[in-house]
């Protein structure tokens, strides 16, 4: 008995010696590691990514089906990934989903991802993606989510298959692109280049015009003539970074001008990336960067003009002499302010920090809708030296204490100063009225000193009409 064991015991050795060793990476997980490498992963979050493992199912962002354990989901979302999408990525065959949003990716899509027979989600917006939209997207047939938006992507989009269900939500923020999806003429098919931003140099005049958005239906030679007619009489406004200009063309339609009165060291082809950047970025409560002129005396940035000014003037100065903002109207100018912020900080990649975040800087046009201005003005104009953006990137009053200590900008403190616009639009006072100053404190400071007794009913601004305290607070200050 004894005998027959041990014989027993051998043959499963035996046995396991022979068959092939199961340590050996699984297909999926080889594909992945095609992937890594061609990713530059620079916080080297995909350290999990081990050729020694069984399988890839323990890795970070990968999920996978049981028992095959095929991979079936791939989410690295915000890992700060640079370089391009590898095409690799085909081989991982079961897969379902793709989340790469909000990384810094660059190149263009690898048409290989029309091989995914099995694909269903593919996100692969906020990042640096160019070029073309590759017409094997619509061999996708599964395909039931698509988001390309916030990248520079160019040209048609492919109205092929699966592509052409899809809407203007999946593609919004690109720009250069245009096509049946987004109902955007092709300007291509009249003779045109469809391809934006648009740069065009008039040698005669010495200056170079730039555009971000394809509508303008002005030549470059007409927009010079306007931009440099422009005098103190057409003057709206100015602030830190340049004075405004209200720019009128001949068929009526105005436009603001900012004539940029200083810039940070650097060339003008960062200084131009840059903007590049910024006049890619589009939402309803964002002031729209329509592009830029380098004149051999100036730079001068192009953006919508919105009718009713700057908070600052209609809820100070004489705005409200015809239209009083009431509590519904401050209520929605709150509202889309924050939207715009919010979009700054979590659907622009890399993040967006404003750094002066003030009343004067939301602009409402004629429905009192809000648009957030001078966003990315603060990092391309001053840069990152903290002992000048403490001075500049920010205005006193608004600013949160600890800006002020190291001069650090965050999304933090960005929150902050919307927190003391918020007490502004209730208040109906400046954050640095004399009321204020005379007792040695900000509108922050004075709250703080009622807040606790029975006179917070004194903060409510008597033109937002008849509201209670409670709503107030339950919508406001708690």
């Amino acid at each position: 008995m004894k005998l027959s064991f041990l014989a027993l015991l051998a043959l499963i050795t035996l046995w396991t010696i022979s068959i092939p060793q199961s340590s050996s990476l699984t297909p999926d997980g080889e594909a992945l590691l095609e992937l890594k490498s061609g990713f530059n992963d620079t916080k080297g979050l995909l350290r999990s990514w081990k050729h020694k493992d069984h399988n890839p199912c323990g890795w970070l962002g990968v999920t996978c089906h049981f028992p095959d354990l095929r991979v079936r989901s791939m989410a690295l979302h915000r890992n700060s990934l640079h370089g391009p999408i590898p095409p690799e990525i085909k081989n991982c065959t079961e897969l379902r989903a793709i989340y790469l949003r909000a990384n810094y990716l660059q190149g263009s899509i690898p048409p290989e991802i029309g091989e995914l027979d099995y694909l269903t989600i593919l996100d692969l917006s906020s990042n640096l993606l160019r070029g073309t939209i590759p017409p094997s997207i619509g061999q996708l047939v599964n395909l039931r989510f698509l988001n390309l938006s916030t990248n520079f992507f160019s040209g048609e989009i492919p109205n092929v298959g699966v592509l052409s269900s899809f809407r203007n939500t999946s593609f919004v923020g690109n720009l250069e692109l245009c096509g049946l999806p987004i109902q955007k003429l092709c300007r291509g098919s009249l003779g045109f280049p469809a391809v934006l931003p648009h740069s065009e140099n008039v040698a005669s005049q010495g200056a170079k015009l730039v555009t971000f958005h394809g509508d303008l239906p002005y030549s470059s030679e007409e927009i010079i003539k306007k931009l440099e007619q422009l005098d103190e009489e057409d003057i709206v406004g100015s602030g830190g970074f340049g004075t405004v200009y209200k720019m009128v063309m001949d068929d009526s339609s105005a436009f603001a001008v900012k004539r940029i009165d200083r810039n940070r060291e650097g060339s003008d082809q960062i200084f131009e990336t840059e903007l590049e950047i910024l006049g890619s970025i589009k939402h309803i409560n964002l002031v729209n960067l329509r592009g830029y002129c380098k004149l051999p005396s100036a730079k001068l940035l192009i953006y919508d003009y919105l009718a009713l000014g700057s908070l600052d003037h209609y809820l100070h100065e004489h705005g409200q002499d015809d239209q009083p903002l009431n509590w519904n109207a401050r209520m929605k100018i709150a509202l889309g302010s924050a939207r715009g912020l919010a979009y700054l900080h979590h659907d622009c990649s890399p993040v967006i920090i404003h750094r002066d975040i003030k009343s004067s800087n939301i602009l409402l046009d004629i429905s009192l809708e809000p648009h957030v201005s001078d966003f990315g003005l603060a990092k391309l104009l001053v840069g990152d030296d903290a002992n000048v953006t403490t001075v500049v990137a920010g205005t006193f009053g608004y600013l949160a204490p600890e800006y002020l200590n190291d001069g650090r900008a965050t999304e933090k403190s960005d929150v902050y100063s919307f927190g003391v616009l918020l007490l502004e639009l209730v208040t109906g006072k400046r954050p640095t009225d004399p009321c204020f100053v005379r007792r040695g404190l900000n509108v922050v400071g004075w709250l703080n000193t009622l807040n606790g007794g029975d006179r917070l009913e004194e903060v409510i601004d008597e033109k937002c009409g008849n509201v209670g305290i409670s709503k107030l607070l339950k919508r406001f200050l708690i």
